[in-house]
């Protein structure tokens, strides 16, 4: 067992009201390190008083407390203590991580050495973003000066998925807090270390009480955050059929709320781009966080003379991944983050065979490993779109290749699905790539590679959600706009 209460100083209380707090109940949840499949952690499981608690706590801060009359200037210096802090811990950030869900060493820092920055970009928007806009009011007679203002939306619920929790509850909790909003910061089962981590820096840096509150809840109890009418609005990552809950939920209060959903993105790779270059590229990321990322790159589209020489390529890319303990530096893929998740993906590998897709490499469990979550990268060929592993999410080192006709019928293919979240266009040609991105349906297009970058903005088309994170886009949706028509010139200063 990993020493987890040595980075961990209250994993068995929650943080609320800018202290470390008693849960009302003794429930635990165990969190299994999916390398081991032994204990690596147990940490307490709120119930519904716990998250009354930390909404009245989030309440009390944003309706009495000093955070939203802050300028934005004095928050920024909270966010860049904030990342401060963060940056001195971030090899306890990177242990919790690994052991929880099986991210390999290289990739756990990799993705939060960016962290710290997080906070930093939103702390440089305090003075770059427009928060007072002046207008001329068209419409309304004897209007001398109309502005147009944007305030805290208020009290956020913000509901992060297992994979990537410290990343994607930064671009959550950063542009909140800089915006003026108080937030319930609601961690999963499965990973809660690096979100009980955030309180820790909380309490360090002195961030006024109320301002940021963590508890670990499963997803019953965690369906009482998003209906408590204390809560203004849901940011939620996670899966489609959560998100359409978490919608319907809010709809019957008018909540707000922003959801990143779920993905079976496409790469469409053209006719000009060699096949072992993009087999290459695309082997490189296919294995981070063992395929469990909502943007990987799932669905290869190509044309149908290209296929066998693609497919051929691809399986030499995927044969070469390491497969083992994610301690290890030179490991390539570490285990998938549970035994439930382990069955998922193997029920949809079955499910293409069945199908008849044919598996030009993986498919199995790894041989050498007798302990642990691990399944091979596995690549199905001569896969239709119309089959199951090319219709739904399976969140695992799992892709597909689907021939088609023409360079027409392979963006039909790529936009035929319920999703758009990524996609990718591999070609020589940047003025060929920009005007079939423009076709995709999707909220990122990449280059002949896997591109995302949550500092421009991050989200998806159709059932992949509603809204945008990161950037200034990410910032939008934690303020309400506020329309100002006065009958004289008002002193600002």
């Amino acid at each position: 067992m990993t020493d987890a209460p040595g980075i961990l100083e209250r994993p068995d209380q929650f943080f609320i009201g800018g202290d470390w707090v008693a849960p009302s109940s003794g429930a635990k949840i165990d969190v299994i390190n999916p390398a081991t499949e032994e204990l690596f952690i147990s940490v307490a499981e709120a119930q519904a008083a716990d998250i009354d608690r930390a909404v009245a706590a989030a309440r009390l801060a944003f309706d009495k407390g000093p955070w939203p009359r802050l300028s934005h200037a004095e928050r920024a210096k909270y966010l860049l203590a904030f990342g401060a802090e963060l940056q001195r811990r971030l090899a306890e950030f990177s242990q919790v991580w690994t052991s929880e869900i099986g991210a390999t060493r290289g990739v756990a820092d990799g993705f939060l050495a960016g962290v710290p920055w997080v906070f930093e970009y939103y702390a440089g928007l305090a003075e770059k973003f427009q928060w007072v806009e002046r207008h001329e009011a068209l419409h309304s007679p004897g209007a001398v000066a109309s502005f147009l203002v944007r305030e805290p939306v208020g009290v956020v619920g913000a509901i992060v998925p297992w994979n990537g929790a410290p990343f994607l509850a930064a671009w959550k909790i950063a542009p909140a807090m800089l915006a003026g909003c108080t937030v319930v910061l609601k961690a999963s089962p499965e990973s809660p270390g690096a979100l009980l981590l955030f309180g820790e820096i909380a309490k360090a840096i002195g961030l006024p009480a109320g301002v940021l509150n963590v508890v670990t809840a499963d997803r019953e109890v965690s369906e009482l955050l998003v209906r408590n009418p204390g809560i203004d609005k849901i940011t939620f990552t996670g899966s489609s059929a959560a998100g359409k809950k978490i919608a319907s939920i809010c709809g019957e209060r008018i909540a707000r709320c922003t959801l990143e959903l779920g993905g079976k993105s496409a790469a469409v790779i053209l006719d000009d781009y060699d096949v072992e270059e993009a087999a290459a590229h695309i082997a490189t990321y296919a294995p981070v966080l063992s395929g469990q990322v909502c943007s990987s790159l799932t669905r290869l589209v190509i044309s149908k003379h290209r296929h066998d020489a693609f497919a051929e390529a691809m399986a030499a890319a995927f044969k070469a991944i390491s497969v083992g303990d994610p301690s290890d530096t030179a490991i390539g893929m570490g285990p998938l983050a549970m035994a439930r998740q382990r069955d998922r993906v193997e029920g949809y590998i079955a499910k293409g065979r069945e199908e008849g897709a044919k598996i030009a490499t993986g498919g199995g469990r790894p041989a050498h490993l007798n302990r642990g979550y691990f399944i091979e990268p596995t690549v199905f060929t001569n896969v239709d779109n119309s089959m199951t592993i090319a219709r739904e999410e399976i969140f695992g080192p799992v892709v597909s290749i689907i021939p088609a006709d023409n360079e027409a019928h392979a963006v039909e293919i790529a936009n035929d699905t319920l999703f758009g979240l990524n996609s990718s266009v591999f070609t020589n040609d940047p003025t060929r790539a920009y005007h079939v991105a423009r076709q995709l349906q999707a909220g990122t297009v990449g280059h002949n590679w896997f591109r995302t970058d949550f500092s421009i903005a991050f989200g998806g088309f159709k059932q992949s959600g509603i809204g945008r994170e990161g950037g200034t886009e990410g910032l939008l949706p934690f303020l309400e706009t506020k329309t100002i028509i006065l009958e004289g010139e008002p002193n600002l200063g």
